[in-house]
């Protein structure tokens, strides 16, 4: 069953998660089960909100590509507040597609 997950993360600066993205290269080569993914910075840090097609799939994700780098070479110690409820319904409005 799809997923939303959602998190908030105050130590994820934006210089940080461009580095991120640029070494895991999760735009030119998708995770495994990913649907969404959409990022904002606010008040209190850095938010994600996902679709995916399971929770073990972002888990999968996170373990093998995320956390070596974000943690094992970059040296982040905090965790993010996670949160993942069924996907009732998702709408794509027509002629949406693509990346950034």
């Amino acid at each position: 069953m799809a997923v939303v997950m959602t998190f908030v993360w105050p130590e994820i600066t934006p210089e940080l998660y461009d580095t991120v993205r640029e070494r895991v290269g999760w735009e030119e080569d998708a995770p495994d089960g990913c649907v969404l993914h959409a990022c904002w910075f606010a008040a209190d840090g850095f938010r994600v909100l996902d679709i995916w097609e399971s929770e073990e799939h972002f888990s999968r994700f996170i373990a093998t590509r995320i956390e070596p780098v974000l943690k094992g070479e970059l040296g982040v110690t905090s965790d993010p507040q996670v949160e993942f409820n069924p996907l009732y319904r998702r709408f794509v409005a027509p002629g949406v597609s693509g990346a950034a």
